[in-house]
């Protein structure tokens, strides 16, 4: 059988550090693919996640209770905050969660701090979850699923980042007919 050197060539991608890349897109979403020279696919990820996380925060936030009240770290007994883990994913925009986590007395009237638990409110000024839920309504809830999507949106760019675009190779006309023939 004669193959044209089209057939039986694969095609190889250089990408440049793969873990670089992979820290990068989990830093900002888009910049792994920047650093790789994926200029359109950073631009998209960038275009896709970024406004969905900003706007999950913004459903969280409202002047008395203050900014994205819906992101925030807690491994406290009884406010276990599970779904901090897929927004951290977008990575530097969930940082001050965490360190807001550590305070105790929380920067930027509470922005991304735990709630106050009911039975430590004393003298706090914290709102407690039931509080901030009840001020925001369903904001709460979609602010959070918002934040969560584009945390998860971030990890698979995150993998794209670290592996790089699937290929495939051009089948031979046997290989349709096989394939056509088995199914």
């Amino acid at each position: 059988m004669n193959e044209t050197p089209q057939e039986n060539e694969t095609l190889i991608i250089h990408l440049k550090n793969p873990w670089v890349a992979g820290g990068l897109a989990w830093l900002v979403p888009g910049l792994g693919h920047y650093y790789q020279g994926r200029l359109f696919k950073a631009v998209l990820f960038a275009v896709c996640i970024i406004p969905t996380f900003l706007f999950g925060m913004y459903l969280g936030s409202s002047r008395e209770i203050g900014f994205a009240r819906n992101v925030y770290c807690s491994w406290r007994e009884g406010d276990k905050r599970w779904f901090f883990v897929p927004q951290l994913c977008v990575g530097a925009a969930a940082i001050p969660a965490i360190a807001q986590s550590y305070l105790d007395k929380p920067f930027w009237n509470g922005a991304m701090s735990p709630p106050a638990l009911p039975k430590s409110r004393q003298g706090q000024g914290q709102p407690t979850l039931d509080e901030i839920i009840l001020k925001l309504g369903g904001r709460f809830e979609l602010g959070t699923l918002f934040t969560l999507v584009a945390g998860l949106m971030n990890l698979l760019v995150i993998f794209d980042a670290i592996d790089g675009p699937i290929l495939s190779r051009k089948e031979t006309p046997e290989e349709l007919q096989q394939n056509s023939n088995s199914g």
